[in-house]
């Protein structure tokens, strides 16, 4: 079921629960770390095709995490999560190319642009140490970056991502079936999507039409190019550059072969978030948070 893992969130309507401003941990500066407020605007890096991408730095601290959208969604998605994190690290989401406040001057949307749209962020950063944290296709972008980032990355947390991992890449055929009714009505299939795969049928109704909503407003050329990437994207040649930790936080919504997942990357070590939806970040802060941020802890303490 990899159309689950191309699902991002909301992109103008921040989850519920999240904080108005983000709280920057008040402990002194330590050499290295990047520092910023909430009430600091968006910086911007210049990825190597020429397209800008913004990013926001929040909190202090060591290692820096980088938080990395899904696919239709933005850097609001992570709202809840930046307090938290901000009060311990220094927090940055970004927008990939196409999402947000980033450019859209690219034709080529294949994870491995995206992949160099996260390591052009991570060279303007000055910290030592990074975590790439991504949600869905967000995930699988964080892998292909890190490769490209090298030694400063400490290791890598997968949120509800990385179930095909170990399985062939689908034929051709396969992904075009998937892909027809993106390509017929990009809208009505998105939400198709959202509403049918990926909540529970007892989730909130509400949280349910905005994710579905907002990420239906994706540009077509963008979310469409995206998803045959991701649908089409191989695993196998990118594992054995994996040298760091893999976390991974799913939900029980689809199960993950957790046997085949360490087999395929014996690096990764994998949490399931009991009753939870594909944006479990959203619905339910206050569980994820703590799987979040301890695996942080863990690989800051690598």
């Amino acid at each position: 079921m990899l159309l689950v893992l191309a699902a991002g969130c909301t992109r103008h309507v921040p989850p519920a629960g999240a904080p108005a401003t983000v709280a920057t941990a008040p402990a002194a500066e330590q050499p290295g770390t990047a520092v910023a407020t909430a009430a600091e605007g968006p910086r911007l890096a210049m990825s190597p095709d020429g397209v800008h991408i913004e990013y926001r730095v929040l909190g202090q601290g060591e290692p820096a995490v980088l938080l990395i959208h899904g696919w239709a969604a933005d850097a609001n998605y992570w709202s809840a999560q930046l307090a938290p994190l901000g009060a311990h690290y220094t927090a940055v989401p970004l927008n990939l190319a196409g999402h947000g406040g980033s450019g859209a001057n690219r034709s080529d949307w294949s994870i491995g642009r995206y992949a160099a749209d996260v390591a052009a962020v991570a060279q303007q950063l000055p910290n030592q140490r990074l975590v790439l944290v991504g949600h869905a296709m967000g995930a699988t972008v964080a892998l292909a970056a890190a490769p490209l980032i090298g030694t400063r990355v400490q290791g890598i947390v997968a949120v509800e991502a990385l179930r095909s991992v170990g399985e062939p890449p689908l034929a051709a055929p396969e992904i075009a079936r998937r892909m027809a009714a993106f390509r017929s009505d990009f809208v009505g299939a998105t939400r198709r999507l959202v509403m049918g795969s990926l909540f529970r049928r007892d989730a909130d109704h509400v949280l349910m039409q905005k994710v579905a909503y907002d990420m239906s407003l994706e540009p077509p050329p963008v979310g469409i190019a995206s998803l045959e990437a991701l649908l089409s994207f191989d695993f196998a040649p990118l594992l054995p550059q994996i040298r760091v930790p893999v976390y991974v936080i799913n939900s029980d919504l689809v199960p993950t072969d957790a046997a085949r997942l360490q087999r395929s990357l014996p690096a990764a070590s994998l949490q399931v978030l009991a009753h939870s939806d594909h944006f479990l970040m959203l619905e339910d802060p206050s569980r994820f948070n703590p799987l979040l941020l301890g695996a942080v802890a863990a690989l800051a303490a690598h």
